[in-house]
């Protein structure tokens, strides 16, 4: 079985997993809202915020969709096909969609009243009703937005799983004092985007483009420290379209909200107040927020 990302690209496969899924489930009243779905309402749910499919052989055996808020990140239209149930496929989806909320505070998820299995299904992975709006229940699901770093691999190990949840247009804006790992945090941001070149400070050219080598968004990493405004990429003559990248801005708090409304920011500080602490003995706390417009 294999998880992946996937946009608008996909909105057909996607479109027949959700009919079939949501057409197995004892008939409701009102009836789901998924079976109103069509492939330009999927295609313009997944060109918005992407989701994930779950797939066996090859073939698109179950899907869910992204739709996040300030605070959670909702999963919508969540399912497998009938046929492919019993293999842990929805399982697996749920620890996916964990993996590609970095920065959310909550999953997020709505299930009928009258479906009680499904219900239990999402207690099991950890969700609990929050809210009742018959016939809806709003289950949630805790997610973690800090980590203590205890040293340079770990940082970049963290970074990498950041960087697989990553997609073309998502900004990630960097704070943290000199030497806190913020390039450090970067180098495995690229490790998991797939993208060429060692990532090093790009303090003297101010941004750096670093290609995709996996048919994925390149990474631009910027250094904002130099930068008047964050509207001067426009004049760098990248190789790239922003929209079609991973941009990761040093510095750029107060800055980068210019460049996107909805963008990860991500602060790096000292988990010891002592700071004439030993380096290699002084970890980092890395706080992670998803802003959504």
């Amino acid at each position: 079985m294999q998880i992946r990302r996937v946009g608008p690209e996909a909105a057909g496969e996607v479109l027949a997993v959700i009919r079939a899924a949501f057409a197995a489930r004892v008939p409701l009243d009102p009836p789901a809202d998924a079976l109103a779905e069509n492939e330009a309402s999927v295609r313009d749910a997944l060109r918005r915020h992407g989701g994930l499919v779950a797939m066996l052989e090859d073939r698109v055996v179950g899907t869910l969709l992204f739709a996040p808020t300030p605070e959670t990140m909702m999963l919508r239209r969540f399912g497998v096909l009938p046929e492919a149930q019993g293999h842990g496929i929805a399982a697996a989806l749920v620890a996916a969609a964990v993996d590609h909320a970095p920065g959310h505070s909550a999953l997020a998820v709505l299930a009928r009243e009258e479906l009680p299995q499904t219900v239990a299904f999402w207690e099991r992975h950890g969700f609990v009703v929050r809210e009742r709006r018959s016939p809806y229940l709003e289950l949630r699901r805790d997610l973690p937005t800090s980590w203590e770093v205890v040293d340079a691999d770990a940082m970049r190990a963290l970074g990498e799983r950041l960087g697989r949840a990553l997609t073309a247009g998502d900004v990630v804006v960097l704070t943290g004092e000199l030497g806190a790992g913020k390039t450090t945090l970067t180098q495995g941001l690229g490790r998991g985007l797939g993208v060429r070149g060692a990532v090093t400070s790009p303090t003297f050219v101010i941004a750096r483009v670093h290609p995709s080598l996996v048919q994925g968004p390149d990474l631009v990493h910027v250094d904002a420290y130099r930068l008047g405004g964050i509207e001067e990429l426009d004049d760098l003559d990248l190789d790239t379209s922003l929209e079609e990248a991973v941009t990761v801005v040093e510095w750029g708090a107060g800055l980068a909200d210019v460049l996107a409304d909805s963008r990860l920011e991500v602060t790096i500080s000292r988990a010891l107040a002592d700071e004439s602490t030993d380096a290699e003995l002084d970890p980092r706390v890395v706080h992670a927020r998803r802003v959504v417009a």
